[in-house]
């Protein structure tokens, strides 16, 4: 009787043994198995969210408006020419430097006093069409597709270091014949904002959306 019990103690015993390896084995391979349906899901996603930036990207760039700008004897005039779903558009300019002029040796002035000139041949008007007081900046302007409108502009203002009775002569010759520079900030509602850049002639020529930078 004792040997029948050992046996089946023993054979228990085994069938235990490999009962909880295999259940080991099943684990290990559930785990793996989870592990691999997790990666592939990852990376499902990941592939559906780079094909979905990749069109929103191309829709961003389908829907950039087309700005115009010319400047007139009074003033700088913009026209929203498209697209007709943009819808509303918010646009805020800042004219740009003809060149930057930040990291220039200290010579007789310093980076800070070539920061406040607008080196270029009109500033906005301060004070008016919600302008800056410097003159550098002019917005928010609000169009829809086929709006003009309008800002007014004067010429910008000589650094003191342009002394002597020539210094006013020499800063409108620097700039006689130089194109306005700007910036145009572009945002419509539910759309990452435009940057756009333009380098507006003068004669009242049109200059339309230039290359497109990132904000």
């Amino acid at each position: 009787m004792d040997i029948v019990e050992g046996s089946i103690a023993a054979a228990a015993a085994v069938f235990s043994g490999w009962a909880a390896y295999s259940a080991m084995r099943a684990a290990r391979s559930s785990d793996r198995n989870a592990q691999t349906a997790n990666r592939t899901a990852e990376l499902a996603f990941q592939t559906a969210e780079a094909v979905a930036q990749i069109e929103r990207d191309r829709w961003h760039s389908a829907l950039t408006p087309q700005l115009e700008m010319r400047q007139r004897p009074d003033g700088l005039e913009l026209r929203l020419a498209g697209p007709a779903a943009i819808g509303q558009l918010q646009v805020d300019l800042q004219i740009r430097d003809d060149r930057d002029r930040s990291n220039d040796p200290d010579v007789g002035t310093t980076r800070e006093q070539r920061a406040e000139v607008i080196w270029g041949p009109k500033r906005f008007r301060p004070g008016i069409d919600l302008a800056s007081s410097d003159g550098r900046t002019v917005g928010p302007l609000f169009l829809e597709p086929g709006d003009m409108t309008r800002v007014a502009t004067d010429p910008t203002l000589r650094p003191d270091w342009y002394e002597g009775v020539d210094g006013e002569q020499r800063w409108r010759q620097q700039y006689r014949d130089e194109r306005m520079r700007l910036w145009a900030v572009c945002t419509a509602e539910g759309h990452k904002p435009w940057r756009l850049s333009f380098e507006v002639p003068r004669g009242g020529h049109w200059a339309i959306t230039g290359p497109i930078a990132q904000v």
